[in-house]
């Protein structure tokens, strides 16, 4: 046999590639920045870390290791030094366009870390592939400062797939809307009016607290946070407090939500506790023109006009009185049905002075009749 058959015979136990053609490889050797495969062909083949993966500065040895098998696709026969040119990371995306192709035909979800934060959306990547989430499409809610996704993972759906224009477009707030709804419905089939439910603080406005109640939202409004009066509800709750409220109404997908528990009404008992004659106790809490409110319990607040704060003539009451004062006054009338209570200072004064006049005079009685006694004797 001749030494020339013999190469042609040994040539053709080797097989043939082409550029273009994805092959499959045995790694042999791995660098920081390179991939050596024994393909079966008369010449190893290389990847470079580029052609890996887009990741910069990716060190190939924690993601490969020698004996592993891979598939790559053949950019040139000879890169110039004799071995083959390949390409990991365009079969990555070959196979990750069909992918996102199935993935947006079926409107399956799909999970990515985002990579980028830019001018009016998101970006991420999918097996080589990139996704731009739109803001309007980020959140169910608009979000101001986009950088809160910046590393963050998020499931979106494919809204829009052009491979030929390259635009592959996500989308996050249908699938977040979608969730929300079922949760909602879920919950709502299994509250009443006047359940205790727990929730979280989600959103604080002048008019009230929004409530997380488990991916359902109640309100709890200002009017329902105390049985006394809520200047501020910012003062109250802030985000993140833990709150046990329970179920005021449902109407609909609206759920009112209330901590003013019917038990701890404190006009419960009222009617004995301030009937006309007792005298009580309480502080300013406001003043108008026509008089000052004493609150004399959180939640029952008292009228005491300005012509019963003294004996004399009073202006105004801030002329007398101010705000946290502590104040003892008679109860002059009280209204069940309009939880409304009249206060007077003066009737108390003039109570006590003619106590102490009768006082006084049964002492003088008192004294003469000891004197009469002792000149008798």
């Amino acid at each position: 046999m001749s030494e020339q058959s013999f190469m042609e015979m040994l040539d053709e136990t080797i097989k043939t590639i082409h550029t273009g053609e994805v092959i499959e490889g045995t790694v042999i050797d791995v660098k920081e920045d390179m991939i050596v495969l024994n393909l079966g062909y008369k010449a190893d083949g290389i990847i470079t870390r580029n052609e890996y993966s887009s990741t910069p500065g990716i060190d190939l040895r924690e993601v490969v290791k020698v004996g592993d098998i891979m598939s790559a696709k053949v950019l040139k026969i000879n890169d110039g030094d004799g071995q083959v040119a390949l390409s990991y990371r365009k079969v990555v995306a070959d196979n990750g366009s069909k992918m996102l192709e199935e993935a947006f035909e079926n409107q399956t979800p799909l999970t990515a870390k985002v990579n980028q934060v830019m001018n009016g959306g998101l970006s991420v990547v999918v097996d080589e592939a990139r996704i731009f989430i739109p803001a309007s499409l980020a959140s169910d809610t608009y979000v101001k400062d986009l950088t809160v996704f910046k590393d963050k993972e998020v499931t979106f759906v494919i809204s829009e797939y052009n491979p030929k224009k390259r635009r592959v477009i996500g989308d996050c707030k249908s699938l977040i809307v979608a969730a929300k709804e079922a949760a909602q419905k879920e919950l709502l089939a299994k509250i009443s009016e006047g359940d205790t439910i727990e929730g979280t603080v989600k959103n604080v406005t002048d008019f009230g607290a929004f409530i997380d109640l488990g991916g359902v939202d109640g309100l709890l409004h200002i009017s329902e946070m105390s049985w006394g009066r809520t200047e501020n509800p910012k003062k109250v709750y802030k985000v993140g407090d833990s709150v046990k409220c329970f179920i005021k109404e449902i109407n609909g997908d609206k759920i009112a939500l209330s901590v003013k528990y019917p038990d701890l009404n404190p006009w419960n008992g009222a009617a004995e506790k301030y009937a006309v004659g007792n005298v009580v106790t309480g502080k300013v809490a406001r003043m108008t023109d026509f008089g000052a409110f004493v609150q004399l319990a959180d939640g029952v607040d008292a009228l005491l006009h300005v012509s019963q704060i003294a004996k004399e003539h009073v202006n105004k009451p801030s002329d007398v009185l101010s705000i946290g004062q502590e104040i003892e006054a008679v109860v002059v009338d009280f209204n069940d049905a309009d939880k409304k209570i009249s206060l007077s200072v003066k009737a108390l004064l003039v109570e006590e002075e003619l106590a102490e006049e009768v006082a006084e005079a049964a002492m003088e009685e008192e004294v003469v009749e000891e004197t009469a006694e002792a000149t008798e004797e």
